[in-house]
């Protein structure tokens, strides 16, 4: 008579890893069991399975709010698109708030629709400690006298009008703050809401995204590359890329947005005060 063998049972998988994965791999991903479409990497990073779409909608529906904006404080001030002055205040002020409006209700909807409902659990959109912020804006101003400059050195060789080039976008957004009032909220808009709400989603919402989708350094390319695209800066583009890709890793490594926040406002800042200061 035959030896039976009776079969041997298959240990239960535990909640949440992917189930085609052979036993005794352990998985990239793991997916939170109490957080569906939520991934945590098993280098502790977070990414998410959704929010791109939102994210690009957003982004698109951001823009045209920000055009119709700013044409409606340019046709309250008479200021002309064509004219080669600097932006009056509430011009930008007006075209970042519509920027905003889009990039930040974005966020929000993807938050209250995929995830917690809460954007610092969800993208990280908090400081976690006290030295981030001082730190992170130590990277900024890093990165806007050391960086930036050694990146563009090279190319300074053929073209020595290039310094000059690199300086035009912030003299036009900062040549018609004369007052200390007009100086403040430009400081206000330029190096304070502007770090928050664009950390909140090129950092928060959107490389998050990316990261549910791509290698980590693919996702940190795109999402640099993206946020420097969304300046609209062609001369600009690849100083504002590195600066995105330093934000990324930030984010990436820490799983916050308490650095790259810090980061975003210094390098904001010394821009806006290297231009006023000279008035």
């Amino acid at each position: 008579m035959g030896v039976v063998r009776t079969a041997r049972r298959q240990p239960a998988r535990p909640a949440g890893l992917d189930a085609d994965r052979p036993q005794g791999h352990p998985p990239v991903p793991l997916r939170s069991a109490h957080l569906p479409g939520v991934l945590k990497h098993t280098d502790g990073s977070v990414a998410h399975s959704w929010g791109l779409p939102e994210a690009l909608i957003g982004f698109g529906a951001g823009l045209v709010v920000s055009l119709l904006t700013a044409a409606i404080a340019e046709s309250a001030t008479g200021y002309s698109a064509n004219s080669s002055a600097p932006l009056p205040v509430v011009v930008i002020v007006a075209n970042v708030a519509g920027l905003w409006a889009g990039l930040f209700s974005a966020a929000l909807y993807a938050s209250r629709r995929h995830g917690t409902g809460s954007l610092a659990a969800d993208f990280g959109w908090r400081v976690g400690n006290w030295w981030e912020l001082p730190a992170g804006a130590a990277v900024g101003l890093a990165c806007q006298y050391v960086l930036i400059p050694l990146l563009y050195l090279p190319f300074e060789a053929f073209d020595r009008s290039l310094s000059h080039q690199l300086s035009q976008p912030v003299h036009r957004d900062t040549g018609a703050a004369h007052t200390v009032p007009e100086i403040a909220i430009l400081l206000l808009f330029l190096a304070v809401g502007a770090p928050l709400i664009e950390e909140l989603f090129f950092r928060g919402l959107l490389l998050r995204a990316l990261l549910g989708r791509m290698p980590v350094p693919l996702a940190v390319v795109l999402s640099s590359v993206l946020f420097a695209l969304a300046h609209f800066e062609a001369v600009q583009f690849a100083g504002l890329a590195a600066f995105g890709a330093v934000l990324a890793y930030q984010a990436w490594r820490t799983r916050r947005l308490g650095l790259s926040i810090g980061a975003h406002m210094a390098f904001n800042a010394a821009a806006v005060l290297s231009v006023v200061s000279l008035h």
